[in-house]
């Protein structure tokens, strides 16, 4: 994408040949759904509505943060609540691949109750590059199956309408300052949300702690970033791992659980650096999670690995 004005007035052109009525637009509040809305909005006017899902698999925050981001992009929206039906999809899986074919059913079933109240078949997604590329296909290895490609059932009767298949991360991030959408630059989060930094069993118990500890990375890197002591990473959070590890609270033996840090420099997301980030911040993240958690994570450990050979979510 060479001019981003010439790409939005193409995408615009293409929604409305795509949506001969209404529509209904997936918008998980992050960078590529929210310009995918912005774009919808931008063709369809009043026939079209962003749904934002509140999957209780969130960060912390985070349904209050889409709120104002979709009020100040000027974007009709609803927010349903739809944890039970994750968590329900979620009950005993413990494999990542299936999570996320879990995860993209779970969605697909909800939108098309939506989309049958707005009386329509279509279905907005701000699907990527990246997304389709990992997701495999004819020649192409699976890396993981995006919840939003892969993860679509087949038996699904919602026609997909996807203006930024082609574009990447740093094309899209181009895109939404041209829309003037708040804060393009913010750090990803997986559509999935936290089940995919939950390795193992996904419960609620488990997500408040990946929650808890996912907040205090944020929290402390920002921190780290605004003082001048951390360039700012690209991607930056905390997985809860699949292991329980003997740990001391006081003079008591704990086996607890124990997450791993990861923070990364990317551009585009198709490689990623694991970022040498100084010890302080490092055991200042540690002490939180251990003080914060106590008696639920013994032990945090930092991911070094470069994507490749790993990617930048554990799942």
């Amino acid at each position: 994408m060479n001019d981003p004005a010439a790409f939005v007035e193409e995408a615009i052109g293409k929604i409305r040949q795509q949506v001969p009525g209404h529509a209904i637009v997936a918008a998980s509040g992050g960078i590529d759904s929210t310009a995918a809305a912005v774009l919808a909005e931008k063709a369809l006017g009043e026939r079209v509505r962003a749904i934002f899902v509140d999957t209780g698999l969130l960060r912390a925050g985070e349904v209050e943060r889409v709120r104002d981001l979709f009020r100040a992009s000027g974007l009709r929206y609803e927010v349903v609540s739809a944890a039970p039906d994750f968590f329900q999809a979620l009950e005993g899986v413990m494999e990542p691949e299936e999570k996320r074919r879990r995860i993209g059913t779970a969605f697909i079933r909800l939108f098309e109750r939506e989309a049958a109240r707005f009386e329509t078949d279509r279905l907005v997604q701000g699907t990527i590059a990246p997304d389709w590329i990992e997701s495999g296909g004819s020649i192409r290895d699976t890396i993981k199956t995006h919840h939003n490609v892969g993860g679509v059932p087949k038996d699904s009767k919602l026609v997909l309408v996807e203006p930024l298949r082609d574009l990447y991360k740093d094309e899209v991030r181009r895109l939404a300052h041209h829309l003037g959408i708040p804060d393009p630059d913010r750090q990803p989060f997986p559509g999935p949300g936290l089940a995919v930094r939950v390795n193992g069993p996904v419960t609620p118990e488990r997500v408040r702690r990946a929650r808890v500890a996912n907040l205090i990375v944020e929290q402390e890197v920002e921190r780290a970033v605004a003082a001048g002591r951390l360039p700012r990473p690209w991607q930056y959070f905390a997985v809860l791992l699949a292991t329980r590890t003997v740990g001391v609270t006081g003079d008591n033996r704990v086996y607890g659980e124990a997450v791993s840090v990861r923070i990364v420099e990317s551009i585009d997301a198709m490689t990623a650096t694991a970022m040498e980030v100084p010890r302080p911040i490092l055991k200042e993240i540690s002490q939180r999670i251990t003080r914060e958690l106590t008696g639920e994570v013994v032990r945090v450990l930092y991911d070094v690995t470069d994507k490749p050979p790993a990617t930048i979510e554990w799942e």
